[in-house]
C-alpha cells in the first residue's frame, strides 16, 4: 500500500484517529488554533551573505530584524552542497545517503520543442522526481488540514512525472517547476498550479512580453517579466488569502541571489551602482547558460538587499492581517553561494571564513543562514549552536503543528530505502536546549563532485573520489589541515559511519572510502 493510499484512508476516518486523540480531545484541538509556517529557502546564499551574520557591504534589515527578535543559527546546515537534493532532504526528511533525489538530474531534450513566435524551447523540463512512495511535508500538512501553498523552485520532477506539485499536496503552485529553467529572471514561461482555479495539473505560463525579444545575448536586456517580483506578487496574493481559521504552510522557494546577475534597474541597483562604483562586467561565456552583465558586484548586492525587501512584505502582510503571532517564520538557503554568472565571493567574503562553495561538502557549501521567529515563543535575541541538517524540518514541522505521532506512522515500514533521519529541533526553538535530542552525526554525498561529507561532534570527514580527509572543526574551522594520518580510528569511525548511512543509487553513484 503506498503512502498516497494510506494518507486517503487516514483522512477519510478523521483526525481523532489520525493522532490517536479520542473524539473529545480532537474537538479541543481543533478549537485550538494551530500554527501557521511560512518558510523561506532562498538560492545559493552564503553563511556570510546577511548582515547578521556578519556581511559588510549588503544591506538586509528585515530579515536582521527577524533574527533579532527570534533566533539565529550558526551550525545549521542544508541537505546538500547543490540545490535539488538539498531541496529533497527538506521535503522527505531523509539525508543525501537516502534520498531518491541526489543531485541535479535533467529530464529535458532538444529534439522535444515546442515554439514561442521565433523562439524555441523544450516541451519537457525538470529535475529528477521525488519517489511517489515516499511522503513529503505538504502531503502531510494536507492531510491534517493546512492549506498549502508553494512559490518558486520546485525541483522534484519534470513536467508530467509522477511528482509534482498538483499530485504533493500543494494547493497553489506558482513558480519554476524546472530549476535549469530558473537559471534565467526573464524566462520565456513559469508554471502554476492552482487546485482553486481548478487547473487539473501544472501548466504553464507563457511571459508573452518576454518571448517578444531573444531569450539570450543583445535584445534580452529588453524583456521586461522578472520572475522573482513576478512569483513574490503570487506568494503575497496567497498569503493574502489566509485567515485565522484554517492553519496554512507556505513554501517560498525564491531564487534570489541565484545567477544570472540581473534585475531591474531601479532604485535597489542604482544605490549599489553608486556604491560599487568601480564595478566588473562579466562578459559570458559560449557555454554558460547565463547571459553577459554589467556592474555585477551592485547586481548580486542587489539581489539580496531586493530578496530581503520580500522577506520584509511577508511580515507586514502577516501583521497586517494579525497573523503574525500564530505564524513560525523560517529563513534560509538551500546552500552554500556560487561563482558563476560572474558573482564574486571572494570580494563580498561569503563564505563567513568558511572553506568551500556550492557543490562542495566543505563547511562553505553546506553550512547555511538559518534564522527562526515566532514571537513569544521563539526566544527573542538568541543565538543557538545546535546542529541541524535539513531533514530535521520535517519532524520539526510536523512537532509543532501537533503531528508528532503522524510522522511515526511512516517510520517502520517495511519499504527498501524508505528511511526518515531527522530529529525534531522543536525544543530548541522553543527555548528548551534540555529537552532537545542530539543527533550522533550528520551526512551529506553529492554524486556530481564525487564527494562524501560526515560531521560527528567537531570532527569532520571529507571523502573526495574515496580519498577520506579529517578536520577538528574546534581548532581548524576552515578545514585547512588534513589530520587523518593523526587519527586512524577517529578515520575508521567516521567510514564505518559512511557504509551504514550510504544506499546505493543507480542514478547519482558516488566512491565510499
Amino acid at each position: 500500500m503506498n503512502h498516497h493510499n494510506i494518507l486517503s484512508a487516514l483522512c477519510l476516518t478523521g483526525f481523532a484517529c489520525l493522532t490517536g486523540l479520542s473524539a473529545e480531545a480532537a474537538s479541543k484541538s481543533r478549537n485550538t488554533p494551530r500554527p501557521n509556517i511560512i518558510y523561506i529557502m532562498c538560492d545559493d546564499m552564503g553563511y556570510g551573505d546577511l548582515g547578521c551574520y556578519g556581511q559588510p557591504y549588503i544591506n538586509t534589515p528585515n530579515i536582521d530584524s527577524l533574527a533579532r527578535h527570534g533566533m539565529r543559527f550558526t551550525q545549521a546546515y542544508a541537505g546538500s552542497p547543490v540545490s535539488a537534493p538539498s531541496r529533497a532532504s527538506f521535503m522527505t526528511g531523509q539525508h543525501s545517503g537516502h534520498c531518491e533525489v541526489r543531485g541535479n538530474k535533467e529530464y529535458w531534450s532538444m529534439n522535444d520543442t515546442v515554439h514561442y513566435g521565433d523562439l524555441v524551447d523544450f516541451a519537457r523540463v525538470g529535475q529528477h522526481p521525488y519517489d511517489p512512495d515516499h511522503v513529503i511535508i505538504p502531503e502531510i500538512m494536507k492531510a491534517n488540514g493546512y492549506n498549502t501553498g508553494m512559490f518558486g523552485k520546485w525541483a522534484g520532477g519534470y513536467e508530467g512525472s509522477a511528482s509534482t506539485p498538483d499530485k504533493r499536496g500543494v494547493d497553489e503552485y506558482f513558480g519554476f517547476l524546472c530549476q535549469f529553467q530558473a537559471h534565467l529572471y526573464y524566462p520565456n514561461f513559469l508554471n502554476r498550479y492552482s487546485k482553486e482555479a481548478g487547473d487539473t495539473g501544472v501548466i504553464r505560463v507563457i511571459m508573452e512580453e518576454n518571448i517578444k525579444y531573444p531569450m539570450t545575448g543583445e535584445g534580452y536586456e529588453k524583456r521586461p517579466q522578472y520572475s522573482a517580483d513576478i512569483i513574490h506578487e503570487k506568494a503575497m496574493e496567497w498569503i493574502d488569502k489566509q485567515s485565522a481559521d484554517t492553519p496554512f504552510f507556505g513554501v517560498l522557494t525564491y531564487t534570489l541571489p541565484h545567477a544570472e546577475l540581473v534585475q531591474p534597474n531601479d532604485t535597489i541597483l542604482e544605490h549599489y551602482k553608486k556604491q560599487f562604483y568601480n564595478d566588473r562586467t562579466w562578459g559570458g561565456q559560449p557555454w554558460s547558460r547565463y547571459n553577459a552583465t554589467t556592474h555585477t558586484h551592485a547586481q548580486f548586492a542587489g539581489m539580496i538587499t531586493r530578496l530581503d525587501a520580500y522577506v520584509g512584505q511577508v511580515m507586514d502582510k502577516l501583521r497586517e492581517k494579525g497573523l503574525e503571532d500564530n505564524t513560525l517564520v523560517i529563513f534560509t538557503s538551500d546552500n552554500g553561494p556560487h561563482e558563476e554568472g560572474g558573482a564574486d565571493p571572494v570580494f563580498f567574503g561569503r563564505d563567513g571564513n568558511l572553506k568551500g562553495l556550492k557543490r562542495e561538502c566543505h563547511e562553505g557549501g553546506i553550512r547555511i543562514p538559518f534564522i527562526a521567529y515566532w514571537p513569544g515563543k521563539v526566544p527573542a535575541g538568541t543565538v543557538n549552536d545546535h546542529q541541524l541538517a535539513f531533514y530535521d524540518l520535517m519532524p520539526t514541522f510536523c512537532d509543532i503543528a501537533g503531528q508528532k505521532d503522524y510522522v511515526k506512522r511512516f517510520t517502520n515500514r517495511s519499504k527498501d530505502n524508505d528511511y526518515f533521519d531527522g530529529l525534531s529541533f522543536a525544543p530548541t526553538l522553543l527555548g528548551n536546549d534540555a529537552q532537545q535530542p542530539r543527533h550522533d552525526h550528520l551526512y551529506w554525498e553529492f554524486a556530481e563532485t564525487d564527494q562524501i561529507g560526515v560531521r560527528k561532534g567537531d570532527w569532520k570527514l571529507i571523502v573526495k573520489h574515496g580519498i577520506p580527509e579529517l578536520y577538528n572543526l574546534a581548532t581548524d574551522l576552515h578545514e585547512d589541515h588534513d589530520v587523518a594520518a593523526s587519527h586512524p580510528d577517529i578515520v575508521n569511525d567516521l567510514i564505518a559511519i559512511i557504509h551504514r548511512e550510504h544506499t546505493p543509487s543507480p542514478h547519482f553513484p558516488v566512491t565510499l572510502p
